[in-house]
């Protein structure tokens, strides 16, 4: 099995630990001492080696992952020209893998990704290799833990697929969209839903088969570039072509119209870590709700805050539910209730021209 880590992206809703110089895959957000992408890669390294690891991510973060992936080949390092959605990013490391092992299983992983259980998940991963190589686009599904309404789901078919392997597979009757909370109890009270975890797995031959079925023109502009690939004119010619390419996802794309595809349930405490409150699932907090990520905290009277610090000791006195992110140059306060509008802070920035702070 190969894969290829999706790394591209500046996660606002993490700033300002998450900046353009130093995006949330490239640091290390959850206090485990190391960054996002180097976790992905270690979680995965008795499954895949190195040199058949692929990052895919922008020319400016290039060297950022030659740095903290010392053991990949610079080669594996897949440049996208320009931001673009999932498909033409997961069409371009396809095309590298059918060069080189045309029979090959990919895993479509995620840099900012966190399992709790890091054991099962390589274990779910390989019972999803087992359903690639038997023909199908496979897809982890996360037994949802809440009725999440920021999440897609998958509906499962009612009985198991007849595939080898100790785990559970089964066909999708359909992917759903980001449901209101109503419809996100009604999935979990049904049963037979799973938060969609955007890991694919997927033999390359079917997988760029579906492209030039269902997406021809993105399948078109990626054979000019695959053509090109090993040749002087590969760098022009992807120049060239890359900003032609369809800007569609590669749920919507392929998933949601591929003929067989199917899903692993998983069970690891998957995390997708997109804003500051959800780290609080990912470390211990203390009697009083308090979770410390990084950094070092006094906490008189106050509950339920998430601290994420540096150098200097953040003490709170009489307060509830705040998020306090310090990163030195930059000090971010605000009620779990809202965090996510932290986004609004970086567009206030941008407007400002404080570049240095993005």
């Amino acid at each position: 099995m190969y894969a290829a880590i999706l790394a591209g992206g500046v996660g606002t809703r993490l700033w300002p630990r998450s900046r353009r110089s130093l995006p949330k895959q490239f640091a290390d957000i959850t206090g485990s001492g190391q960054t996002m992408i180097q976790a992905t890669v270690s979680r995965i390294a008795h499954l895949v080696t190195p040199d058949r690891t692929f990052i895919l991510t922008g020319e400016q973060y290039r060297s950022l992952a030659a740095q903290q992936i010392p053991a990949l080949p610079a080669a594996n390092i897949l440049v996208e020209p320009s931001g673009r959605s999932t498909a033409p990013a997961i069409g371009l490391a396809c095309i590298h893998l059918r060069k080189r092992d045309p029979d090959a299983v990919i895993a479509i992983l995620h840099a900012d990704h966190v399992f709790g259980d890091e054991a099962h998940y390589c274990t779910i991963l390989q019972q999803a290799e087992i359903a690639a190589q038997a023909g199908y686009l496979a897809i982890l599904g996360a037994e949802p833990e809440f009725p999440h309404t920021g999440y897609g789901y998958i509906k499962r078919s009612h009985s198991a697929l007849t595939i080898p392997g100790d785990w559970p597979v089964f066909g999708v009757e359909r992917f759903l969209e980001k449901p209101d909370l109503a419809t996100a109890q009604r999935f979990l009270s049904e049963g037979g839903y799973y938060w969609n975890v955007g890991n694919f797995i997927s033999r390359v031959d079917l997988l760029l088969g579906e492209f030039e079925r269902q997406l021809p023109e993105l399948y078109a502009g990626l054979l000019r570039i695959e053509a090109a690939l090993d040749t002087d004119q590969a760098t022009p010619v992807l120049q060239e072509v890359w900003p032609t390419l369809p800007n569609i996802s590669i749920d919507h794309g392929i998933m949601e119209g591929a003929g067989q595809v199917a899903v692993v349930p998983l069970d690891a405490g998957w995390n997708d870590v997109g804003s500051w409150d959800t780290l609080e699932t990912l470390r211990p907090a203390d009697e009083q709700g308090n979770c410390l990520v990084q950094g070092d905290s006094v906490f008189i009277a106050s509950r339920g805050n998430i601290i994420s610090g540096g150098n200097r000791i953040i003490a709170l006195v009489g307060v509830d539910n705040l998020v306090v992110v310090d990163t030195g140059d930059a000090l971010l306060i605000g009620h779990k209730e809202q965090i996510q509008q932290v986004k609004q802070v970086v567009d206030e920035l941008q407007n400002r021209d404080r570049l240095d702070l993005l």
